[in-house]
């Protein structure tokens, strides 16, 4: 009879990749489920077993200190498969724990004389381990998981040939998961501008398109801010491009901070020109934002410490700026693409930007409304 092999579903799998230095923003097309399953499948092939399974720890949990953390069963295969995936035990009990905090692979043949073994798993899914083997997954040099395989067939115990095949494989399972977390850094690096760390250009228009897409399919409003800083060569001029750029870099980190809550697509448009795009947000709200990050600009102190570009502070405080407004139930009316929409707010949101700054600066303006007196 051939073995069923369980994993997780896809969508909560990808949570257990938020691990060392990627941001995920959107799913990348490699199915690591399938690829566990089929690496779990080998092992067992190459050492018969009734049972097995992958156990990684949550990256979104996880603590300095490993003992407070949890393993979750990603995939297994065997009787009780199917109800042990998604379920997760503490770091600090079974063997798997103890492969886990250890860094050492261990193999038992009787696990009811075994003082790590942790019965409750047996327990709550009514199966009964004899023997069993578990070697650590790494990435890079720290553990993340432990690959387990449980009660050998054809043999009393798991003997030295098993474990040197097994940790080849749990090396498989880290390439895997390595080729995902690499494949994505790349892809967050594409989409990033170097200076600010916000989304470059390229990426807005990808993502505004696909926002456009699903809040008319929803029937729901959007909305593009489109933010200049005012006199911004001044700064350039005055205390050099180094502080320039400084400032530009700690302006990103502070439009990162103030649409916290919002699920904006924060990007630098082009030399101190920004973009935000608010997915499902009304006028009223857009407009808020809009003032909280105008009114509050000029108190901020910028290159207050020092920098990684700009090495000496310079408290520099007092910059202002302009930003104009487009919503997608108030100024699209004519039917069109999503990239036409697209290309239709952020030139009436740019538009709107441009007014302000004709009309006085630090202003906030509307696209096709008149400009509000400054506060």
């Amino acid at each position: 009879m051939e073995e069923t092999f369980h994993s997780i579903e896809a969508s909560e799998l990808d949570s257990f990749l938020k691990r060392l230095r990627v941001r995920p923003y959107f799913s990348l097309e490699l199915n690591l489920a399938e690829n566990l399953i089929e690496v779990l499948r080998r092992a067992n092939d190459f050492v018969p077993s009734a049972a097995g399974s992958i156990l990684l720890d949550d990256p979104r949990t996880k603590s300095r200190i490993r003992k407070q953390g949890h393993l979750t069963f990603i995939a297994a295969f065997g009787d009780k498969a199917a109800g042990l995936v998604g379920t997760s035990i503490p770091a600090t009990q079974g063997i798997a724990g103890h492969v886990y905090l250890s860094g050492a692979t261990y193999c038992t043949p009787d696990v009811r004389s075994d003082r790590f073994f942790y019965s409750r798993i047996d327990e709550t899914t009514e199966y009964t381990t004899e023997s069993l083997i578990a070697v650590p997954i790494r990435i890079e040099k720290e553990v993340c998981g432990v690959l387990e395989l449980i009660n050998r067939k054809d043999a009393p115990g798991y003997g030295e040939t098993d474990r040197n095949l097994l940790e080849i494989f749990a090396g498989y399972i880290s390439i895997s998961i390595q080729n995902v977390l690499d494949g994505r850094q790349a892809q967050e690096i594409a989409k990033r501008d170097n200076l600010t760390g916000l989304f470059n250009d390229r990426f807005l228009h990808i993502a505004l398109s696909r926002e456009i897409e699903e809040a008319t399919a929803a029937g729901r409003d959007l909305a593009v801010l489109f933010l200049d800083l005012d006199y911004f060569k001044r700064v350039n001029d005055t205390h050099g491009h180094l502080a320039g750029s400084q400032v530009l870099r700690e302006f990103g980190h502070l439009l990162r901070e103030k649409t916290q809550g919002f699920k904006a697509i924060a990007a630098r448009y082009g030399g101190d020109e920004f973009v935000l795009v608010l997915p499902v947000s009304e006028l009223s709200e857009a407009v808020d934002l809009a003032e909280t990050i105008r009114t509050g600009l000029p108190e901020v102190v910028f290159c207050k410490e020092p920098g990684e570009i700009q090495t000496e502070p310079i408290d520099l405080s007092g910059l202002t700026c302009s930003i104009g407004i487009a919503t997608l139930q108030r100024h699209t009316t004519e039917p069109g693409t999503a990239d036409q929409t697209k290309s239709l707010l952020l030139r009436l949101a740019d538009a709107a930007m441009y007014v302000a700054k004709e009309t006085g600066r630090n202003r906030t303006a509307v696209a096709g409304e008149p400009i509000p007196r400054r506060h």
